[in-house]
């Protein structure tokens, strides 16, 4: 005799009532066997969501930042290298890239752990600042340099020196501005001509041809360097400033002082853009080559130029 299945519809049925398949002779209306579910409250089900809880850009970040930071060195494992008496040779001893180093005396002790976008810069002026206190460098590179990266190495190398001698290094310290690198004194921004009333006896673009030639280097920017007026010359000034460069600046908005400069210049440049940063007396670019230029550690051979 044939059976066939028999499935009782749940859709309009309370769960506590639900029960398995019921075998059923075909042509017959007697059941066989029925086995009805146990009683069970859907409320007492906790829902569980399989997707992965989402990371917040925090904790994304301190991860990262573990990861590219395992693979440097241990201070004690790095190697000390003695800083050359010549500051032109310290580009070419230390590395010109982002990452933390550390700076000892003469006795080889420790003075100062640091981080820092380009180490050879800044080796280079703890020399000048301080050479009594910069005898010996250990340096540490960091890939992918955000800024969690940095600090989470600064971090990793302070805390092995503070377990090892029990003690931060004196430049660490709370109040010591030894290693702080001091701003130097901002310049007035340059004016190429004495109103936009006198009459030129020297065309304005023989003037911006002086200008970038008697001086290393130049900045036409947006504003004044104490306010620019766009964050792209705002960008320009923070990098010069950051890299104690001696510059110069124009503020092509000067209507006054500086009429008809944004047009003149941009045909003597032949760059659409500003701001414009020119250096012996050629021109470099705007804030997207000098960003770059940073980031990468070759602005300090491009103005030793």
């Amino acid at each position: 005799m044939a059976a066939s299945f028999n499935f009782t519809s749940p859709t309009h049925t309370h769960p506590s009532r639900l029960v398995c398949p019921t075998l059923v002779h075909r042509n017959c209306n007697s059941t066989i066997s029925s086995y009805p579910i146990p009683k069970f409250s859907f409320s007492s089900v906790r829902s569980i969501d399989p997707r992965p809880r989402p990371k917040s850009d925090t904790e994304i970040k301190r991860r990262h930042a573990s990861v590219v930071v395992s693979a440097l060195k241990n201070l004690s494992d790095t190697e000390l290298v003695a800083v050359p008496p010549e500051t032109d040779a310290v580009p070419g001893t230390f590395p010109s890239s982002s990452g933390v180093y550390a700076v000892y005396d003469g006795n080889t002790d420790l003075q100062f752990i640091g981080i820092s976008r380009n180490i050879a810069a800044s080796v280079v002026g703890h020399r000048k600042s301080v050479p009594e206190l910069c005898s010996s460098i250990k340096a540490g590179v960091v890939d992918e340099p955000d800024r969690a990266a940095l600090t989470q190495a600064w971090k990793t190398w302070m805390e092995e020196h503070i377990s090892a001698t029990g003690k931060v290094p004196p430049g660490n310290e709370p109040g010591n501005s030894t290693w702080v690198r001091k701003p130097p004194k901002k310049k007035s921004d340059l004016r190429l001509t004495p109103g936009r009333h006198v009459q030129l006896t020297v065309p304005l673009e023989g003037l911006i041809d002086r200008l970038v030639k008697e001086n290393k280097v130049v900045a036409f920017i947006k504003g004044s360097r104490s306010a620019p007026l766009c964050g792209f010359s705002q960008r320009v000034v923070g990098i010069l400033e950051s890299e104690g460069v001696d510059y110069e600046s124009v503020d092509v908005l000067d209507e006054e002082y500086n009429f008809g400069l944004r047009e003149t210049l941009k045909k003597y440049s032949n760059w659409p853009t500003f701001p414009q940063i020119f250096v012996n007396g050629e021109l470099v670019g705007g804030c997207d080559i000098l960003s770059s230029m940073y980031e990468k550690g070759e602005l300090a051979g491009l103005f030793r130029k």
